[in-house]
């Protein structure tokens, strides 16, 4: 590739990774539990591995799935598709072979990297799965990987990667990432953004990262899903950052992370704070955070009294982001939520964001409803391959997440809860996260999930499903207790007539709680017959 001649140019054509590893090339841009690369070394391998898909007949605009963990060979093939202008798609590795399938199909997918630990997941999805013709397997495969009726030959990943010249593609073309939305509505759906849009966030210094300057980011999260990866690998590698990665969340593990590496970035969602919050005082207090400069969080709304401490903690260095797969509404400072507490700030640009009604229509300030946000020009997101649900997404420019909130009289935005979520009991609308956000500050609980239940008299029943922390046993009275706690706080009709204890409550592997799952669940068992 000619020589660079600014960053931008380098973001245009997806070869930010290049450009840094020209100006620090022994840099370390990933570190990892199994070792780290820096970033010559990783710009090589991305290379290699462009041309290996490319030798493998895929061109500009074809489709690669990713079926990985937080390890150095999905960020390598992060930085091949990107710069060979194909389209990734990661695929979360908690999934079956049919719901693995069904997206390899759905994504037209042509090329499958996976872990070698997933063999059989992905052996089973690609006999379903006759678009996809490349295999390649981190790590081996075991009996999994032989080829059989419509199943690609498993090759090698390191085999197939190290073969070719690590040398600067002379022709590289910008990429995309194709994310699937959780599918809480039915089978999930692929977010399309074009190439020129995704990259437009890399161009946006949002998190007051020093270029080259030696800043180091944290990812806590699984980098199948659109915040980690954008968040906590792409943005922080285009500003030549070093990215940690972890495996998976653990409280303690981040505080020690943080103090060994010198971390100055973070993203968290606010399940992970309530859990640093839940450590012991010694532990927490031991924790260097010296060099911690900016804490970014979203994904979820966070009770007021959790970021609260958070802030009180870490300091006023955490900002919260509005934003999903589809595109971003708003960002917060800690200065200005402590002065307008629970709010996820003002939108980027006036107009952006509007709380209106089903069809778009804006309410006045303080009155609840949905919110829009306004596509950027040039970058409206489409479902892919499903024209109908993108058009019946959009009012005009404006599409909705599906989010409740409520604008205040000064601009300042709330979010109150998903409307999936809403309890509608007696007639009365009732926002589980409210519910939540009081729970949450008694001590025994670990975590929370408020739901509506079918009750025979008032449609729904407010039913909180809690974890304990460890130590506390359920109980009869501890349930009272909790209720009698919810109601010193809340309105009597939207506290929880009933507390049920779960060992675990079922989350998505990046800390959320799945709410639809234990809907569900409670359904199912109020549906059946007695005795049965």
């Amino acid at each position: 590739m000619a020589e660079a001649q600014t960053r931008e140019s380098a973001v245009a054509t997806g070869m930010t990774l290049a450009w840094w590893a020209r100006l620090i090339p022994s840099t370390p841009a990933v570190i990892s539990s199994s070792g780290s690369v820096s970033f010559g070394e990783l710009n090589g391998r991305a290379n290699q591995l462009a041309r290996a898909l490319r030798h493998r007949g895929l061109e500009a605009g074809d489709a690669v799935a990713v079926l990985c963990g937080n390890q150095v060979e999905f960020v390598e093939t992060v930085f091949a598709t990107v710069r060979a202008g194909l389209r990734m798609t990661p695929i979360n590795r908690y999934l079956t072979a049919d719901e693995v399938r069904y997206i390899l199909d759905d994504c037209d997918a042509k090329a499958l990297i996976s872990d070698g630990s997933l063999a059989g997941a992905a052996a089973g999805a690609l006999a379903g799965a006759p678009c996809c013709s490349v295999w390649l397997s981190v790590g081996d495969a075991g009996g999994a990987g032989r080829s059989g009726g419509s199943t690609p030959a498993c090759e090698d990943y390191a085999q197939v990667r190290d073969a070719e010249d690590p040398s600067d593609l002379d022709d590289p073309s910008a990429g995309t990432t194709m994310f699937y939305t959780a599918g809480t509505t039915g089978r999930p759906k692929g977010v399309f953004r074009s190439a020129a849009s995704a990259a437009s966030m890399l161009g946006l210094n949002l998190f007051g990262y020093r270029e080259g300057g030696g800043d180091v980011h944290l990812c806590t999260g699984p980098l199948h899903h659109a915040a980690p990866l954008s968040f906590s690998l792409a943005v922080p590698i285009s500003y030549g950052a070093t990215v940690v990665l972890m495996e998976r969340f653990d409280a303690a593990e981040t505080l020690r992370l943080i103090g060994r590496h010198g971390v100055t970035h973070t993203h968290l969602v606010p399940t992970m704070f309530h859990r640093l919050l839940s450590l012991p005082a010694p532990v927490r207090e031991a924790a260097d955070l010296s060099r911690l400069r900016n804490v970014l969080h979203g994904a979820a709304p966070c009770p007021v009294v959790v970021k609260q401490r958070i802030i009180d903690w870490f300091g006023p260095i955490v900002w919260e982001y509005y934003a999903a797969s589809e595109g971003i509404g708003s960002f917060v400072d800690s200065e200005t939520w402590l002065a307008h507490p629970g709010t996820i700030g003002k939108p980027f640009t006036p107009g952006q964001m509007i709380v209106g009604d089903e069809s778009c229509n804006p309410l006045p300030p303080d009155e609840l409803g949905l919110i829009w946000l306004r596509a950027a020009p040039g970058g409206r997101f489409e479902y892919y391959k499903d024209p109908g649900q993108t058009q019946s997404s959009y009012r005009g420019d404006y599409f909705t997440l599906g989010d409740v909130g409520r604008m205040d009289e000064e601009g300042f935005f709330y979010l109150t809860d998903r409307s999936a979520n809403l309890i509608i009991s007696g007639g009365v609308n009732i926002y589980p996260a409210e519910v939540d956000a009081v729970l949450l500050q008694h001590p025994a609980i670990a975590d929370v999930a408020t739901i509506g239940v079918p009750d025979a008299e008032w449609g729904e029943s407010v039913l909180a499903v809690v974890e304990l922390q460890p130590g506390m046993a359920a109980s009869h009275e501890l349930a009272a207790e909790l209720i009698s706690f919810c109601r010193s706080q809340l309105a009597r009709f939207k506290c929880p007539r009933a507390v049920d204890f779960v060992p675990d409550l079922p989350r998505q592997d990046n800390g959320k709680i799945y709410k639809r799952l234990l809907r569900d669940r409670y359904r199912a068992a109020a549906d059946r017959p007695l005795g049965g």
